[in-house]
């Protein structure tokens, strides 16, 4: 921990803007992180492990938000359910997705994603992900923060808030098990991602599967090369698998290796959590030119109130298409172009560092151009060094309910865990009587 430094201009900080250009603290107890991190014997050595292999996962400070966006976030979430559950909506969405994401058995999906930057309008959605990963991994990590000064207290939530938030995350997963089943005994889970223990989240994986067997659930972490269908159920190591937590980015599990759980899904077999239905209503990037355009949402029965604050909230999005290329071309330093089935920044570019060969790659794939809102900025010690990082708003939920604010931290054209100083940072919502004079 650092001495906080606050000049002249900023002892009485006016907002949280003023907190993240001038405070510069690092708030991270490692010792603390650990103790997060390996609550359980079977969890030893983790921190370890990410230190020596993931040595960028976890940034060592904070990022403030005002209470004011805090309250946009919320908002515009809750804005985006209740489109969802408009029919023109949902009608328009599933008929451009795979067949399969017209199953619905019940479940809405865990584990959501909203990423915003932040811009003199507010926050700015600039995607959503139906298989947002570190929600684990930032409960322990806001877990680990200390007061970085006198007056500070604030940053340190409390152990009750923490535990109540932890019991959050297994009840959403226990609601999915119930809307689909009903009373029925829930005995098992499986964590499913392709190579699972070489994902970079990996270290997540094995604190979730802590976090069933703590429930009394059965969790393992498994490829799905490892899963069969047979008679009618979906087996693992020759037992009946219950759930899976879907950590696939094969969003309608169309490759060969996931026929297994394809079948299994599409016959009602197994509990899966997100799933490709999830994926098609509301993280498929061409969902954005919905939400940013007045005119289809007023159509479709969106309130004058929920389409005023998506107008503030979601950037012009449009999709890339041949008619529109010279258009798009010539604006492009103003757009960010993404594939309509991205995840984790691949394939996404800033438009004024496009070359024409990859603008070639753009025309000829399926992708939408979004206005270009720039992320901000975070002045922290980077090895003893005064450094500007960029920064992204997660807003992880369920059922439209924000559970945990984090922010990514980096340098580059987008988001990455290569970053020295960068990785997970806590959100902290800095409440308004700390801006007042004399609280810090």
């Amino acid at each position: 921990m650092t001495t906080a430094h606050f000049p002249e201009s900023a002892l009485r900080p006016s907002s949280a803007e003023a907190l993240n250009r001038d405070c510069y603290c690092l708030t991270l107890n490692r010792e603390r992180l650990r103790e997060q991190l390996e609550s359980d014997p079977s969890l030893t050595g983790l921190m370890d492990n990410i230190s020596q292999t993931r040595p960028n996962l976890f940034s060592s400070s904070v990022v403030f938000v005002s209470e004011k966006v805090q309250r946009q976030i919320t908002a515009t979430i809750a804005s985006i359910e209740r489109v969802l559950a408009l029919p023109g909506y949902r009608a328009q969405a599933l008929s451009r997705a795979n067949a399969i994401a017209s199953f619905d058995f019940g479940p809405q999906g865990v584990c959501m994603g909203y990423d915003f930057h932040l811009s003199a309008k507010g926050p700015q959605l600039i995607e959503i992900n139906t298989n947002a990963g570190g929600l684990l991994l930032n409960a322990a990590l806001a877990r680990a923060q200390q007061a970085c000064c006198d007056g500070f207290d604030w940053v340190v939530t409390s152990n009750a808030r923490h535990d109540a938030l932890r019991q959050s995350f297994f009840d959403m997963f226990a609601t999915e098990w119930r809307l689909q089943r009903g009373a029925a005994p829930w005995r098992n889970l499986l964590i499913v991602d392709s190579a699972p223990h070489e994902q970079y989240l990996a270290p997540e994986f094995e604190l979730f599967r802590q976090m069933f067997a703590q429930h009394g659930i059965s969790a393992q972490i498994a490829d799905p090369a490892e899963l069969c269908w047979q008679h009618g159920q979906l087996l693992h190591q020759n037992q009946p698998v219950d759930m899976v937590y879907n950590r696939l980015t094969d969003f309608y599990l169309q490759q060969p290796a996931h026929l297994p759980l394809r079948l299994a899904y599409a016959a009602g077999a197994v509990v899966l959590t997100p799933h490709p239905r999830a994926h098609a209503l509301l993280a498929d990037k061409r969902n954005l030119i919905a939400f940013s355009q007045d005119s289809l949402l007023a159509a479709w029965g969106a309130s004058a109130a929920d389409r005023k604050l998506l107008a503030c909230s979601v950037p012009s999005t449009r999709l890339v298409t041949h008619e529109r290329a010279d258009e798009l071309w010539a604006q492009r330093r103003q757009l960010f172009f993404k594939p309509v089935a991205g995840y984790g920044a691949k394939a996404a570019y800033r438009g004024d560092k496009l070359t024409r060969r990859v603008w070639g790659e753009i025309l000829a794939g399926d992708f939408v151009a979004q206005a270009l809102v720039p992320p901000s900025e975070r002045l922290t010690q980077v090895d003893g060094v005064l450094t500007d990082l960029k920064f992204d708003i997660r807003a992880f939920t369920y059922a439209g309910q924000v559970q945990l604010l984090a922010a990514r931290m980096y340098t580059g054209q987008t988001t990455n865990f290569r970053t020295a100083g960068g990785g997970f940072a806590p959100v902290i919502v800095v409440p308004a009587q700390a801006l007042d004079a004399g609280s810090v």
